[in-house]
């Protein structure tokens, strides 16, 4: 069975901790030590990683790194500071490149 984390900073992870998920706290953390906590969750036997968007934009090339991989699936959320948008266009982005087009388009 694969475990479920989150991972970002600690004021907008917090309360996942009620759901009995891995908390993966990034506050004072560099981007490569951000980076090498990814890569440890990743190799440690979680399945889904929920990242804060604020996250996955400070590395998205270590992101990158798993898109291609069943496990684990990176799920963005919003942080604190709201929704970016980022976890919508990742989500476009893979649709996309399942279907073959841009489902969400409109000519309207």
């Amino acid at each position: 069975m694969y475990k479920i984390a989150v991972m970002g900073e600690y004021d907008s992870i917090y309360g996942f901790a009620t759901l009995g998920l891995t908390l993966l706290s990034t506050d004072g953390k560099t981007d490569e030590e951000a980076s090498r906590l990814l890569r440890t969750a990743a190799e440690s036997g979680f399945g889904v990683i929920y990242m804060t968007e604020a996250l996955m934009n400070r590395i998205p090339r270590e992101v990158a790194r798993y898109q291609a991989r069943l496990t684990p699936a990176i799920i963005a959320i919003p942080g604190v500071a709201g929704n970016t948008g980022a976890g919508i266009a990742n989500v476009k982005k893979s649709v996309e490149q399942a279907v073959g087009s841009d489902i969400l388009f409109s000519n309207s």
